[in-house]
């Protein structure tokens, strides 16, 4: 009942998914966006898959085939180097993943009645103070499983989302798993004090996207 009302008091409102590499947030936040919420229209803000496409852009731009008015060089180099070494944006240079949600934001067509599925954006407390400024994480959804369910679930490819990425090797994942046990699960302290509901969704090997929203549904 708590977690309906802070979702539906007010508009533009998010539901933040926390999980370890591999846990499924992204089959989840697929499926919420092509199924909505409690008839509520969900857009799954990958920011992961944001970085990387935008990376990938940027070919075009070294080459000189095109221009990219959107990101200076130095937002482009540490974008490349976020992706090539796992790691986190840090606060200076939170606005620009400010800039990727407001291009999406604004791509997407979002609107006032719309809930925003934020997946992997804010990775740690100090990004979580600074999306305050333009959005309000109403729920926090932390899928749970350890290290050897996590390896199984990337090797199994369970949420059928693993193809082609390059960060998927047993160092990279390893490293992945430290950070995320460091940086980012205290962000379940930082909504907690702010009475933000956290709901825990423990995952298995083969666990499906479906089978986390039905767990949802039925728990809220």
């Amino acid at each position: 009942m708590n977690l309906m009302y802070h979702i539906f008091m007010d508009n533009k409102k998010a539901i933040l998914l926390v999980g370890p590499t591999g846990a499924g947030k992204t089959p989840l936040g697929e499926l919420l966006e092509c199924r909505g919420f409690r008839g509520r229209r969900c857009l799954h803000f990958d920011f992961g898959a944001n970085l990387r496409a935008i990376a990938a852009s940027f070919e075009a731009v070294i080459a000189g085939e095109r221009q990219d008015d959107a990101f200076s060089a130095r937002e482009r180099a540490v974008i490349l180097d976020s992706l090539a070494g796992g790691a986190l944006l840090e606060n200076e240079n939170f606005p620009i993943a400010e800039k990727i949600l407001d291009r999406f934001v604004h791509e997407k067509g979002v609107g006032r009645d719309d809930l925003l599925i934020m997946n992997g954006l804010p990775r740690h407390p100090g990004q979580a103070r600074d999306l305050e400024r333009s959005t309000e994480v109403c729920a926090v959804v932390n899928l749970i499983g350890t290290a050897a369910v996590i390896k199984e679930r990337i090797r199994l490819d369970t949420g059928g989302d693993r193809a082609g990425r390059s960060d998927d090797s047993l160092e990279a994942v390893e490293r992945k798993l430290e950070i995320f046990e460091k940086r980012t699960l205290p962000l379940l302290e930082f909504y907690a004090a702010r009475r933000v509901p956290i709901l825990k969704i423990p995952v298995g090997a083969g666990t499906t996207a479906e089978e986390v929203l039905a767990d949802l549904e039925r728990r809220l």
